[in-house]
């Protein structure tokens, strides 16, 4: 499809699983990582979609993909702190604004888990399934960043991600120096979690190098409205590393709750 243009900015968005079967249902949108794409998705929408009987839109934010460029994102462009917040209360209301799309279910990963909980504490979603969600900042998540900032500079990571985004550099940089910047220790969305009123799955895999049980443990929502998943043997990434078993949950859920 063509373009989308939110806030003055080009964004990639691609409509996914749409059939006679979704008309009704709540689609779903799938929140991308902080290295993500709509092409690092793969055909996981797909199946998603194939599996929920729903539609979906997949997008890539602002200097990710084949979105419009972030501007010398080291120094005039580097994002705040913030930027999660004003991607979930800003940009992406806009966006499905653009798109007509009311009370989505709002799929995320990592960086886009997050983004998917704020969204909801503010905004009507249908429900919102949150995969290895930042709600605070741990030491083993500044740990594997650091991590990736030397496999980036010195490895291969660099390489692997390029063909995933037109500017690799601008999407690497601006997810890793927000992250590492002193002022991103105060991230904690803890307490906008609290007033998140759609059903909530959050998935999390035991074995994450990016963030520990706590980060599903501690979001404080009434045991109706939260579906807690720990994957054993699972790491940062639920889609991929345990990919049924993650399908699984998420069809039973949205089969029993949206």
């Amino acid at each position: 499809m063509d373009p989308v243009y939110v806030r003055g900015c080009r964004l990639e968005v691609l409509p996914v699983g749409a059939s006679d079967d979704a008309v009704g249902r709540a689609p779903i949108v799938f929140l991308h990582e902080g290295l993500g794409s709509t092409a690092m998705w793969r055909d996981w929408p797909q199946s998603v979609c194939q599996a929920t009987g729903r539609a979906g839109w997949v997008y890539s934010r602002r200097g990710y993909g084949n979105s419009d460029p972030v501007a010398d994102v080291r120094h005039a462009g580097r994002l705040p702190p913030d930027y999660l917040h004003q991607e979930a209360w800003e940009v992406l209301p806009a966006l499905l604004q653009a798109l007509e799309v009311r009370s989505p279910v709002l799929l995320g990963h990592s960086d886009g888990a997050s983004i998917a909980l704020l969204y909801a504490s503010r905004f009507s979603a249908s429900a919102c399934i949150a995969m290895a969600p930042h709600v605070m900042v741990e030491e083993v998540s500044i740990r594997s960043i650091e991590a990736a900032r030397e496999a980036y500079l010195h490895g291969d990571l660099r390489h692997r991600l390029a063909r995933f985004h037109a500017d690799v550099d601008g999407a690497f940089w601006q997810w890793n120096d927000a992250w590492l910047s002193a002022a991103f220790r105060d991230f904690d969305i803890r307490q906008d979690c609290t007033r998140i009123v759609a059903p909530l799955l959050a998935i999390q895999g035991s074995d994450d190098p990016y963030g520990t049980l706590a980060q599903i443990e501690q979001i404080d929502l009434p045991a109706d409205r939260i579906e807690r998943v720990e994957l054993p043997g699972c790491g940062h990434s639920p889609h991929r590393d345990a990919p049924q078993e993650t399908l699984r949950r998420i069809a039973a859920f949205l089969g029993r709750t949206a």
